[in-house]
């Protein structure tokens, strides 16, 4: 499962908890259409990778419009044109809601909630899948800026760079809720660190803990405790704590010299 198709189910099941819905699904815009890719409460595969275009259908509409969409009885409903009737139907929806997911200025994603029976759907329904849609945008944008800096890297990167993107790339992993996505970007920051000249200095009692080695990643590249508890969404007390088990461990006087020894042991880019 990708990063965006794991967060996407995350978001989906806290939806389909906090709203009480039997079905909840959606996916990303790839291409200027709607893929669905991500299902809670579904019973067959009717659904599965269906392409949803612009303007057609509940979703479709949805990515035109740019606001929420409800239909209390999917099958008759006239608001909507019926591109997709034969896999909705086949899974026995009745009613639909769509909440469409914006980032960066456009329609990224669509959640829909459903229920196999014809219903209205009150607010609670509709802010939690809203508030879900927030969250996968932020993780979208994140995603984006994330993209876009390894993009930026040249082939002949300098150290600098490598730095800057490690410290980047831990982050942002440092704030995602899925384990699985948070172990996959810290596994890509570690690629950045093994591209480092030379080979590490054996010492194997040496051991920093995930959220250490990003406390130390950031005060690398200059940042005061203060800054640093902001990029991290820490407190400056936490900061502290975590600067000062680092330097324990790594025997280091200062906070550069904490740094040299970490990067001399490939702990760091």
């Amino acid at each position: 499962m990708s990063d965006a198709r794991s967060v996407l189910h995350v978001e989906l099941e806290g939806a389909a908890r906090v709203a009480g819905l039997p079905v909840v699904f959606g996916g990303e815009v790839v291409d200027g259409r709607l893929r669905l890719s991500g299902f809670v409460g579904t019973r067959t595969t009717s659904l599965h990778n269906l392409d949803v275009l612009p303007g057609a259908g509940l979703g479709g509409r949805v990515l035109m419009q740019g606001r929420p969409i409800a239909v209390s009885d999917y099958g008759s409903a006239r608001t909507i044109t019926h591109d997709y009737d034969r896999p909705v139907l086949a899974e026995g929806l009745a009613s639909i809601i769509a909440v469409p997911v914006r980032a960066g200025g456009r329609c990224r994603a669509v959640l829909y909630g459903a229920v196999r029976r014809p219903v209205t759907f009150g607010d609670r329904v509709r802010d939690a899948l809203m508030e879900s849609g927030k969250r996968l945008a932020r993780e979208l944008s994140e995603r984006d800026e994330l993209t876009a800096r390894l993009d930026s890297l040249s082939p002949g990167a300098t150290r600098e760079e490598l730095r800057s993107v490690h410290s980047e790339l831990r982050a942002i992993a440092g704030a995602l809720p899925d384990p699985e996505a948070r172990r996959r970007l810290y596994a890509a920051a570690q690629r950045l660190v093994d591209l480092g000249e030379g080979k590490p200095v054996q010492c194997p009692r040496v051991r920093l803990s995930a959220r250490e080695t990003d406390v130390l990643a950031q005060v690398a590249l200059g940042f005061t405790n203060g800054e640093v508890a902001q990029r991290l969404s820490l407190s400056r007390e936490t900061v502290k704590a975590y600067l000062g088990s680092v330097m324990r461990k790594l025997d280091a006087h200062t906070r550069h010299e904490a740094v040299v020894k970490a990067r001399r042991l490939m702990l760091l880019p």
